[in-house]
């Protein structure tokens, strides 16, 4: 089988890579395609995947237009060439038209529902695969799974901290540090939503720094006296730092679940309500607030926990969850095998 992954934002890369290796590894051929939006070439380039490069990215409302038509354009050429029997993506319409066009299958692993990305893929996708605890119905195609995205290439089975990231930044085996994740709110999710304000940003690494070390990392530019504490790092290296971290506060939502996963307990700030970052206070990983004040006694909250309590935490989290790249395997393997073979007894369930 020919598989295309066609990729939208650094995270669909982490998303896709350790299945796309179990594909390669039982015969299938990989192929993957991307904009040059954010550094999804960089991780790509890192991963060692072949990969095509579709150009830079429209942000812009006529970009975005004309990009649709440009982009899919340049998928149907490379469908053509490549001939593949299947389309993956995180719900991108270039993989989803392209398929149709040349009679292929079309499956979206998505967890966001924006209806206005669902209604340019959902008539030419053949299933669409979101967690549980996402609450959009997406009609019919939605097969929901008990795991999220970020579980795909965190869990224990894929991944392994690096000790080494440590001397890396420059930090002691004992010394503490902190990660604050800030977001550009330029995504479609995020218009009319908001995290810290600039003053609290001054204040929380003012504060902080007097206790351990502090890291941001930022989509955008930050005041003048935080870039001294902005880090740039290889975009590979990120979730081995979030796993040393003692504390992390986030405006993103990924970044926040990422670190309540390995066990790194995170202060969620953003007026928008995400059902993960919900889920996982329940848990005691993710502490959510929409205010940006309550974030300073959040982190006092967090940091006078032992960092051991978290590491538990996140293992009794993870027991209750499926491992998400391996029901993604078994539900291709299941659903599109070659000439029509099914597996008799596929391991994969969806959640009723």
């Amino acid at each position: 089988m020919k598989v295309i992954f066609d990729i939208g934002h650094p995270a669909h890369v982490h998303l896709f890579k350790h299945l796309a290796r179990l594909l390669m590894e039982h015969g299938h051929e990989v192929l993957f395609t991307a904009r040059d939006k954010e550094f999804e070439l960089q991780l790509l380039e890192a991963e060692g995947f072949r990969y095509i490069n579709f150009g830079k990215h429209y942000r812009s409302l006529p970009g975005k237009l004309w990009g649709l038509l440009r982009y899919d354009l340049k998928m149907l050429l490379v469908g053509l060439r490549f001939k593949p029997d299947l389309f993956i993506s995180h719900g991108t319409p270039y993989a989803a038209h392209a398929a149709f066009l040349l009679g292929a299958k079309n499956l979206a692993i998505e967890d966001t529902g924006n209806i206005e990305q669902v209604i340019l893929y959902r008539p030419f996708t053949d299933a669409i695969l979101t967690p549980a605890v996402l609450p959009k119905d997406l009609g019919p195609k939605q097969i929901r799974y008990n795991s999220y995205h970020e579980i795909a290439y965190l869990h224990p089975e894929f991944f392994t901290p690096d000790p080494g990231i440590r001397q890396w930044l420059g930090v002691g085996d004992a010394e503490e540090y902190a990660v604050l994740r800030f977001i550009s709110w330029n995504a479609t999710h995020d218009v009319g939503h908001r995290g810290m304000s600039a003053e609290d940003k001054v204040r929380l690494v003012k504060q902080l720094s007097k206790r351990m070390r502090v890291f941001i990392t930022s989509e955008r530019g930050v005041a003048e006296e935080l870039k001294p504490y902005c880090l740039r790092m290889p975009p590979d290296k990120f979730h081995h730092v979030l796993h040393y971290a003692s504390l992390v506060v986030s405006e993103g939502t990924t970044t926040a679940v990422e670190a309540g996963i390995l066990g790194t307990p995170c202060v969620y700030v953003s007026t928008f309500v995400d059902p993960n970052c919900q889920e996982m206070e329940q848990f005691g990983l993710v502490f959510n607030t929409t205010e940006s004040s309550k974030v300073f006694e959040l982190v006092d909250k967090v940091l006078a926990e032992d960092r051991q309590v978290y590491r538990n935490r996140s293992q009794t989290f993870l027991a209750t969850k499926d491992n998400a790249t391996r029901f993604y395997f078994d539900f291709i393997n299941s659903r599109y095998a070659q000439n029509g073979q099914k597996h008799t007894q596929p391991s994969w369930q969806p959640v009723s």
